[in-house]
């Protein structure tokens, strides 16, 4: 091939090429194409990075191993570092249906005539959701916890056409981070509602004060909460919510729901949820699966994000069939005029989630949340009987996570049982004003009594007291 031709695959490959097109669309130097990105940003030359040659296969692996070799898993005993992304026993069947290349490979089932298998395992999936959060509609998944928020709150303003969301002082930092991010372009405020410093729960008087303008879309909370407790007030909003015109969206952590009262029985319009804790495993952070179900109004329903799949009959009535009934996005359908963004969905996510609640049923869930909150407790009270530690640092109930509060730096002592091969809690210091030397501590069905005793009798050492 020869090169002064260039090549038509590659339209811009040599400076000829560069330069046509950049004199069609009026500029003369290129850098002009970048001027949003601040000048102090700009690298003056190319970064010195890589080995200075290419590397062959055999070089990458020895590479790869040589750096993952110091890479520590924490198995024996598990994390107990909180935040919302926890521990949990993964079923050798659900790794196996997730593995079967029929779920592995499938992308969106557009054509329901060969997808009958996916979707028949997605509606599955939306009707444990349904039963489990008490919703009457919830979609084929979003991406994850944080961006099912910003979707409820994106609905709330589409339906209200508010421009206000009221979110709790004690909210997931990553999820707020998100969630302003995905309403900054829309000109929507997020704002913070006051708490009770000793119980945690939001205040009331503040919300309602709040509300009294009528310019909220949503009022967003969380059970249980990033750190933990179950807030009381948050079962008997949602008359005061709906008098204001609000919408009512709570966040939801999927395995409480066997023991809690689900949001729908409690006037939710909106649930959200991250559905990690069902069959999905840590994966070292991802990938995870957004829940989202709205209650059955026909305006949040045609305002649902990404996809619902229905179950139909075949034309000549002798038999159902699955299909998509509802897409809300952007890519083939609504374009401009599209609820959301999504182009995908967590479908395999979802199948797992489906398979995992499957295998348990509805005793299997009860049994395991009741572990959950039983070891939970556990190590909550062998905490708070070393000297200076408050564990739950909250008045009220919790479930799995729990906050404890130290008499010295937690971080000093994150780094001492890091030192003995215990991944601790999560600090919180920088994450919120009001705890200091506090860490977010999760426990699950994996952590056993003598795990729990380690972690006591670790962080009796760092403290210099003995455990009792």
């Amino acid at each position: 091939m020869a090169l002064a031709k260039g090549h038509p695959w590659i339209p811009a490959w040599n400076e000829r090429d560069r330069k046509e097109m950049l004199e069609r669309i009026g500029i003369k130097d290129p850098m002009e194409l970048y001027r949003d990105v601040p000048r102090e940003l700009v690298l003056e030359r190319p970064p010195d990075v890589g080995y200075g040659r290419m590397l062959s296969e055999w070089e990458l692996q020895l590479l790869f191993e040589k750096h993952m070799s110091g890479v520590r898993v924490f198995v024996d005993p598990p994390p107990f570092m909180g935040g919302g992304v926890c521990p949990h026993f993964v079923p050798a069947a659900v790794r196996y249906i997730v593995s079967r290349l029929e779920f592995l490979t499938a992308y969106t089932p557009y054509q329901p005539e060969i997808n009958q298998g996916l979707l028949q395992a997605l509606y599955e999936y939306q009707s444990l959701m349904a039963e489990l959060t008490g919703m009457d509609v919830v979609n084929a998944s979003m991406y994850d916890g944080s961006t099912a928020v910003a979707e409820a709150a994106l609905m709330a303003v589409r339906v209200t056409r508010r421009r206000r969301i009221l979110v709790p002082s004690t909210m997931n930092p990553e999820h707020l981070e998100v969630l302003r991010t995905w309403l900054y372009g829309k000109g929507v405020r997020v704002e913070r509602v006051g708490f009770d410093r000793e119980t945690g729960s939001i205040d009331v008087g503040d919300l309602e004060r709040k509300l009294s303008s009528n310019d909220v879309a949503a009022v967003y909370v969380e059970v249980p909460s990033y750190l933990g407790f179950i807030d009381r007030e948050a079962f008997g909003l949602a008359d005061l919510v709906h008098k204001h015109g609000a919408l009512y969206v709570v966040g939801v952590e999927p395995l409480s729901l066997a023991l809690l009262k689900p949001p729908g029985e409690y006037g939710a319009d909106v649930v959200v949820g991250e559905g990690q804790p069902l069959g999905l495993g840590m994966n070292y952070g991802g990938p995870l699966l957004g829940i989202f179900g709205v209650r059955w109004d026909r305006k949040l329903v045609r305002q649902l994000p990404g996809r619902l799949i229905g179950l139909t009959r075949t034309v000549d009535g002798r038999s159902h069939g699955f299909m998509m009934v509802l897409q809300t996005r952007e890519q083939h359908i609504k374009r401009e005029k599209a609820t959301s963004n999504i182009t995908t969905n967590e479908a395999l996510m979802a199948v797992a989630a489906a398979a995992y609640v499957a295998l348990l049923g509805r005793s299997g869930l009860r049994e395991l949340a009741r572990m959950i909150w039983l070891k939970s407790h556990y190590a909550a009270r062998r905490l708070s009987e070393l000297d200076g530690v408050r564990a739950p640092a909250f008045d009220q109930e919790f479930f799995k996570e729990f906050v404890a509060v130290f008499p010295r730096s937690y971080r000093e002592i994150h780094r001492h049982l890091l030192s003995r091969g215990v991944l601790g809690g999560l600090p919180l210091d920088g994450r919120f004003d009001f705890l200091r030397n506090a860490a977010l501590f999760c426990v699950t069905e994996l952590h056993s009594r003598r795990h729990i005793d380690l972690l006591v009798e670790l962080v009796g050492e760092a403290l210099g007291v003995a455990s009792s």
